[in-house]
Order: structure tokens, then C-alpha cells, then sequence
């Protein structure tokens, strides 16, 4: 709603109250007021306090008795029936403000305990990890959502900087649940494991385990696609990318060119390994001082226009330059929500590092 259209509702119980008086002033007997004055209150119960509230059903049953002494050539029947319509539904407007603040209340619980619970899950990662500028962003696609199967970590470790993008197939409890298991086994094995690809082998096999214990088709169908990435700590400009079935990232350079790091063979996402086996493989490329790394996941490229056509962060953000992770992350965000209107369907994790000048 726009801001007029806010400022506009909140006036609308003093509008009506006003409305009818000036429409019992200005027309016969025989025209009541009432649905002026009932529906000052029922409209006031969801906008303010239960005092506001009070105040405008009090006010309403007022006008309605003012309403009738104006008009005394009015029947006692007419009189009373109009009267007691406009106080039973200031009481049942006084019922409703109560419901509503209640649920105000329980929301914004929900609300904090999810945040707690992303905060956990998803701590916002230092500014700078092994000498590379950082920023991570979670945007929901529900504002009431505030987490969801999508997951990214970045951590240093002795091999380098290791980092993941991930999406856990399905919404709700099981989701989170998932993503808990994936980033802890990350943080475990890229600490402990001399290659991404015997990290990719840790979180296959710790997602094969959680697997084990689901019912139903999660047991049979759950998976994560994920993305791994590896800056590694020796002196080479190197950056390492191994994919388990998920969108390519960018690297974007200093002069705005950008290339999209598709991987040089195919793999299945994270959890499908009974499906079939492929020996995993890294792909290695040249990561040059001043260059973004950007990763993301399906929300990004899955936002759609009013025309159904799809993002593609590649063919929008080739051409511009950023001055860091933070600038690139902001208005990646703002370009998704411009292109889709703001209706989203699906959550958004995005992580991007960037390679200092001179390093």
C-alpha cells in the first residue's frame, strides 16, 4: 500500500463518523446513518489500539443518539433497532481489536524466533576472512519468512578460503533442518580436508545419513544442490569451483566484464548418490586482484517478470562495476526485486568475495 493509501485508512473511522452525520443532516428521516457509524469502529479495531478503538466506538454510538434526537419524528422501534446496531457492532469491534493485537503479538514472536534461529544459522560473516572482502545477504521471498532450506557459509581455514551456496530441496522444518546438517558437515570437513573434492564427499555422506532417518519421499528424494569454492592460501590468484547441480556463479572483474564459471562436466546435486556416481572434479580458474566472485541460488534466477521471463544475473549485471561485496550484493537485490515486482517465489542466498587490489 502506498503511503497515501496508509495515511487515508488511518483517517477512514473519523471520515465516516463525519460522512454520517453530514448525511443524516443532509437528507430525510426516513435515511439512516447507521452503516456510517458501525463501520467507524469494525474499521478502526485492525488500524489502532484498543483505547483508539474504544474512543472511536464510543464517538460512533454517540453520533447515532445525536442522530436520533435530531430526528424526533423518528418511530421508538427505528430508533432503538439503529441505536442498538451501532452499539452491538462497537462492542464486536472492541472484540475484534483484542483478537487482533493477540495475533500481533504471537506473530511478532514467531517473528523474533526466526530471527534468532537465521542469526544461528546464518551469522553474518566478518567484512574481510584471509584477506578477502566479504558480504552475505538471506532475503525471503515472504516477509514473514525469515528462513528457509537456502544456505551459505565462508569460512578460513588452512587450505584457503573455503566457502558453499546451497539450496535444500523443499520448504518448511525439514528444509532447515537439512541446511543445518549441510553447513555444519561443511565447517567440519573444510577445516579437516585437504580438497573440495573430499569436502563435496563429507556433506554427500552426511546428507546419505540424514536421508536415512526421514520418511516418506524425503527419504528417497531429498537432496541439495550446492556450490563450492576454494581461494586457496598459497600465493596463486586461484580460485577453485566444484557444483553439485546448482546455478553457475559469476566472476565479475574491476572493469565490469564478467564470466559465468559453468562447470566443465555435470554433476547431481548433494544427497543422490544411490542415483548414480561420478568421481567429483574441481574446476580451477584465474581469480584477478580486484575481481567479485558471486554466488547465488535458484531464487535469483528463478524471479520472473510479468511476462514470465526469467532473471539472468549474468546478462544484467555484465557492464557495471561495484566497489565491493556489499555494493554488488545491494543492488543485485534491488534489480531482482525491480524484475520481478517484488513477488519473489523462492528465498535468495547470495555470498560474494572479492580479491583486493594487489593481492
Amino acid at each position: 500500500m502506498s503511503p497515501l493509501g496508509r495515511r487515508l485508512a488511518r483517517w477512514l473511522p473519523a471520515i465516516l463518523i463525519a460522512a454520517g452525520l453530514l448525511f443524516d443532516i443532509g437528507t430525510p428521516p426516513r435515511y439512516t446513518a447507521s452503516p456510517f457509524f458501525s463501520a467507524a469502529p469494525l474499521v478502526a479495531a485492525p488500524l489502532y489500539s484498543l483505547r483508539t478503538t474504544a474512543i472511536t466506538a464510543v464517538t460512533a454510538v454517540a453520533g447515532e443518539l445525536w442522530v436520533v434526537t435530531y430526528h424526533r419524528g423518528a418511530t421508538v422501534n427505528e430508533t432503538v433497532a439503529e441505536a442498538s446496531t451501532v452499539f452491538v457492532v462497537a462492542v464486536l469491534a472492541l472484540g475484534i481489536n483484542r483478537v487482533v493485537r493477540l495475533s500481533d503479538a504471537q506473530l511478532a514472536s514467531v517473528r523474533d524466533v526466526s530471527e534468532a534461529a537465521q542469526r544461528a544459522l546464518l551469522p553474518t560473516p566478518p567484512a574481510r576472512i584471509g584477506g578477502l572482502a566479504v558480504g552475505a545477504r538471506y532475503v525471503a521471498a515472504r516477509a514473514d519468512a525469515r528462513i528457509g532450506g537456502d544456505l551459505y557459509a565462508v569460512q578460513d581455514t588452512p587450505h584457503g578460503v573455503r566457502m558453499i551456496v546451497g539450496d535444500v530441496r523443499g520448504k518448511g522444518l525439514e528444509a532447515v533442518e537439512a541446511a543445518v546438517v549441510v553447513i555444519g558437515a561443511f565447517r567440519e570437513a573444510a577445516e579437516q580436508e585437504a580438497t573440495l573434492e573430499a569436502v563435496a564427499g563429507r556433506l554427500e555422506r552426511a546428507l546419505q545419513r540424514e536421508g536415512g532417518r526421514r520418511e516418506g519421499i524425503d527419504q528417497f528424494e531429498g537432496f541439495t544442490t550446492a556450490l563450492l569454492a576454494e581461494v586457496p592460501a598459497d600465493e596463486r590468484a586461484a580460485l577453485r569451483v566444484l557444483n553439485r547441480g546448482h546455478p553457475a556463479p559469476l566472476l565479475i572483474g574491476p572493469d565490469g566484464g564478467l564470466r559465468e564459471l559453468t562447470p566443465a562436466s555435470h554433476a547431481l546435486p548433494l544427497g543422490m548418490s544411490d542415483v548414480a556416481g561420478w568421481p567429483d572434479r574441481a574446476d580451477e580458474t584465474f581469480f584477478p586482484a580486484g575481481s567479485l566472485l558471486l554466488l547465488f541460488t535458484d531464487g535469483v534466477t528463478e524471479a520472473r517478470d510479468r511476462t514470465g521471463e526469467f532473471y539472468d544475473p549474468a546478462a544484467r549485471l555484465r557492464g557495471r562495476r561495484f566497489t565491493g561485496p556489499d555494493d554488488l550484493l545491494d543492488a543485485l537485490v534491488e534489480d531482482v526485486v525491480r524484475h520481478s515486482g517484488g513477488a519473489s517465489a523462492d528465498d535468495m542466498a547470495l555470498l560474494a568475495v572479492r580479491r583486493p587490489l594487489g593481492a
